[in-house]
Parts: structure tokens; sequence; C-alpha cells
């Protein structure tokens, strides 16, 4: 069947652009201290899977909420299934943002909002390359089922759902990184390393809080000192700030001496990326002389993480030539004077090394500190054989609508659910040469390169299922 999938894409523009205006102004970040019964991750990702779930309604779709915590969309009938997997969660906003980042704003030909890139435009235009087949009227020759998860940017706690209700997909992919496409994605673990929250020397480290999501490089960081001279401490401080790629300030008050800093934040699979506001500001105050356990957390994020994305000072640098480096973001870090510490190292790693060999080297770099290491959720690297039909026909795909012969599939650091599939890879929306912007302040997608990935999608959901 001869279809212009591009023509055919820049037909649904302007419905596109309204439905994800629609989803963009939903802050469906997680927010457990708002959980209910009937919102078991907070309002806003069960409201965000509740709009796409009435948008494919609309349309004359099969859809299923399983308990707003996943749902899905379903075309066609048979024994097989070929799995679409997207989220309507997002990172939380954050600060440092130009526009208000749950509205929607079309500057220069980018769209700009929080999931804009990561994952509502993608899961959006993967919808739409649905959409497209049913309007066209082509009736698929496998069942093709729509996945739509609440929680991917932290526990997977709704494909989780999805997968104890549901059988499992074996084939499909997610539209939630990168083309032309993944076929390897590293391993996943994370660590997080706890304190008392003592002090002992002669100044007090009262709070420390930098970092929104153990996957997310910090922006920003603060933390209150007293016992100090405040009037050397400001001026050590703004000589400090001409020196490393940071921008900060500092105020007095009877409360002591506040610091802030400013990094990038970036997605913590590539922690390279960004700049870490909270291993600076400790970098800085290490100097200083601080006991108890606010020394050691100090000295952990400044002396073996700050600045080392690949964990050499830890010891557990490692290289697969498939998979490439083992990376480690530091994540979440706070300090609250005799109430508990904490810092979230997260790891992505190649075949070869994995979560004993990074409990180890963390284990060596405390061991003359009270401080407690526990073990998160791991993933295992996932690796789908390039000659596998899913990857060569998704390639074919993407080779056509962009004319680039040459282009190769790829391993990343990133975890999508592309992962939860034997046969399963990820697949768009972010071009090569596009800013990522996902995680970041102002995240943004050109609205050309969505469209264009509308019509690959479309195209690879009918070769998938002819």
């Amino acid at each position: 069947m001869a279809i212009d999938w591009q023509k055919l894409s820049e037909h649904y523009r302007e419905d596109y652009i309204a439905d994800l205006t629609t989803l963009v102004g939903i802050d469906s970040s997680r927010d457990d201290s708002q959980a209910t019964d009937e919102y078991p991750l907070g309002p806003g990702p069960a409201k965000a899977l509740i709009a796409f779930l009435g948008l494919a309604e609309r349309d004359g779709f099969k859809t299923k909420n399983l308990d707003n915590l996943a749902g899905y969309v379903e075309y066609g009938e048979g024994e097989d299934t070929l799995a679409i997997l997207g989220h309507a969660d997002v990172m939380p906003a954050g600060k440092g943002w130009h526009t208000d980042p749950f509205t929607l704003t079309e500057k220069d030909g980018n769209l700009y909002g929080r999931g804009t890139s990561d994952d509502k435009g993608p899961a959006l235009a993967a919808y739409y390359g649905l959409k497209m087949l049913k309007d066209q009227g082509i009736e698929p020759k496998i069942k093709i089922r729509f996945i739509i998860g609440t929680d991917e940017e932290s526990d997977w706690t709704g494909m989780n759902h999805y997968l104890d209700l549901e059988p499992a997909p074996t084939l499909g992919f997610s539209p939630d990184a990168e083309f032309p496409l993944i076929n390897g994605e590293k391993g996943n673990v994370t660590f997080t390393t706890t304190f008392a929250g003592t002090n002992s020397g002669a100044l007090t480290l009262v709070d420390f809080e930098s970092g929104l999501r153990e996957n997310m490089v910090p922006r920003d960081a603060e933390a209150t000192v007293t016992g100090g001279d405040n009037d050397q401490l400001v001026a050590d401080f703004k000589q400090f700030l001409d020196q490393v790629p940071v921008t900060g300030e500092t105020t007095v008050d009877a409360n002591g001496i506040h610091f802030e800093v400013i990094g990038k934040a970036a997605h913590g699979m590539e922690p390279k990326n960004g700049i870490n506001a909270g291993t600076y500001l400790a970098s800085f105050l290490n100097g200083y002389h601080f006991g108890g356990d606010a020394a050691d957390f100090l000295s952990l994020l400044a002396n073996e993480l700050h600045d080392d994305s690949r964990a050499h000072k830890l010891g557990i640098a490692f290289t697969d030539k498939v998979m490439g480096d083992l990376t480690m973001n530091v994540g979440i870090q706070t300090f609250k004077a005799d109430n508990g510490a904490l810092i979230n190292t997260n790891f992505r790693y190649p075949t070869g090394t994995g979560a004993a060999d990074i409990q180890a080297g963390l284990t060596k770099a405390t061991a003359n500190m009270a401080a407690t290491i526990k073990q998160g959720r791991e993933m295992v690297p996932h690796y789908v054989d390039p000659s596998d039909p899913i990857v060569a026909t998704l390639m074919d795909v993407y080779r056509q609508q962009t004319g680039d012969t040459t282009a190769q599939p790829e391993v990343v650091g990133g975890g999508t659910y592309g992962r939860l599939m034997k046969r399963g890879v990820a697949f768009g929306a972010l071009f090569p040469g596009t800013a990522d912007t996902m995680h970041q302040a102002d995240e943004f997608q050109p609205a050309a390169d969505l469209l264009k990935a509308m019509a690959i999608y479309g195209q690879a959901i009918y070769e998938l299922t002819k």
C-alpha cells in the first residue's frame, strides 16, 4: 500500500499540537505525598494517563485503565502482539525555565514544555502513527497494544502493575530515546549511602540540599553553615565561583550563612552533559573544618564523587567495546543536622561488571566513615542482536524516511521500557543533531521533528503488522 507518510503526518499537525497542549498542561511528576487509593502515585501521573486514554477513546480505540497505574490502547486482533510502550509521567520541572513548563509554547519552530521530549511528545507521535493506520482503514494482521506507564522516571510501578495483570509483550518498541534505534541498554542500579547527620567540628553543617531525582544531574544546591567567619566565607566563595563552571550567591542572617549554587541539569544517563551543583558546593565546603558525619558527607562528595562520571576515583571504571563506559550520576544529596543524610549514586553499567563491583567500590571509599550503603532497584544490561527482524525492519523504515542510509543501531546508558521485552528496542524520537534537553529546564523538541517521527512511527507500525 503506497502511503506518503510524511505528507499524511502534516495533515495531523494541528490536532497533534492541540493534544500535546493538553498532555503538557498536566504536571504528571510522581508525588507520593499526595498518594491516595485513587491516585497511588499522586494525582498527576493518573490524570495524564486518563487524558491519554481519553484521546484514544475519542478516536474510537478500545482502551483499558489498570487502576490509574497503567493503561493501554488496543487495535487489531491475533495471537501475536506488537507492543508500543510510552510513559505519561515526567520529571519534576525544577528551576531555570524561561517559559511555563506546563504550558506548551511554540517558539522558533520548537515546542517547549515538560514532557515535549521525554516522553509525551514522542509517545503522542507514536500514538498518532497508530491513529494513521486506523484512519486509513488499515487492519493489522496482529494485535497492537499501545501501553502507557505512569512511573518510568522512578520505580516503574505502573508498568510492573501492567505485567502483573496482563501478558508480558515479547516484541515491540518504546518511543522514549533517540533515532536511529537503540538495540542495547546498559544495566542500571542505584545505591544510597546514609549518615546519621552528626557535627563535631568548628563549623556546623546545618543543612545541605541538592537534587530532585537519582537519574537527573542536580541543577541547584543550597547549604546553611554556622560557626565560621562569615565575611571570610563570603569572600572565599566568590573567589571559588571565579574558578568553576557554576554560579552562586551567599546570604547571611541570624540562622547562619546560606550558600546557593546553580549548575546545569541533564539526564543522569550521561552526567557529562550536566554540571552537578551539589558536588561543586560540597567541594567548596570540604575545605573547611567540619567534623562527624558532616565531614564525611562532604568528603565523599568532594573527594570520591565530584566531577568523575566514569567512577575512576571509586576504582570501578569499566568499558565494554559494545556497550561503552560505566557512568555514575550523583543525584539526590541531603544533610539535616542530627536528622540524617544521604547520597544517591546512580550507575549505568555495561556487560562485564555489575552491582557487586560497584558496591565494593563504594564500601572501600566509605570504610572509615559511619555510613551505611544500600542497593536499590537494579536492571541488568539488555541487548537485541542487530540481525533481529525488529531491528532490521525499524532501521529500514528510518533510512527510508530520512535518507540516512549509513545509520546504525546504538547502545546507550538510558533505560527505557524497551528492555521489558525480549525483542524490545527504543526507537526515537530525538533525531541526530537535535539538542537533548531531557530532564532539563526549557525542555523542547522541534515541531518538525515530532511530525517526522509521526511519519516514521506510522510506517514502522504498518511494516511490523502487515
